[in-house]
């Protein structure tokens, strides 16, 4: 599998999956992954209108996750990334709509340390 985390991180600058992107009414919800060019996964984050107004007086909250690349092989493990298997696109392809939101919870849930960054006006 390290083979093909090298190929994701290599590929990286040119590829971003989109999770979520999502509107009801005024409201829009986005997340996306990538991994950067040292290896580190990015899980990104964007909600935007009314709904936010319990986290955000502007109606933007932003949050940006962060996996350090020596983590990420515990990520694509919990996500049932099997051997030769790009974790991007195991993430395009299993854990994207609805399923962004169990990702979440499975990543928060799971022990591996993450570094949490949010934005809210």
């Amino acid at each position: 599998m390290l083979a093909d985390l090298t190929q994701d991180m290599s590929e990286s600058k040119r590829r971003t999956v989109t999770l979520r992107d999502e509107r009801h009414g005024q409201d829009a919800r986005h997340l996306r992954a990538y991994l950067d060019e040292d290896g580190n996964l990015h899980i990104d984050g964007q909600d935007l209108g009314p709904g936010t107004a319990m986290v955000s007086s502007d109606g933007e909250y932003e949050w940006y996750q962060t996996v350090a690349a020596s983590d990420v092989s515990r990520v694509a493990a919990l996500l049932g990334v099997e051997p030769g298997e790009s974790l991007l696109d195991v993430l395009e392809r299993e854990w994207t709509g609805d399923r962004s939101y169990e990702l979440e919870e499975r990543l928060r849930g799971s022990g591996i340390p993450v570094t949490l960054f949010v934005y809210s006006g």
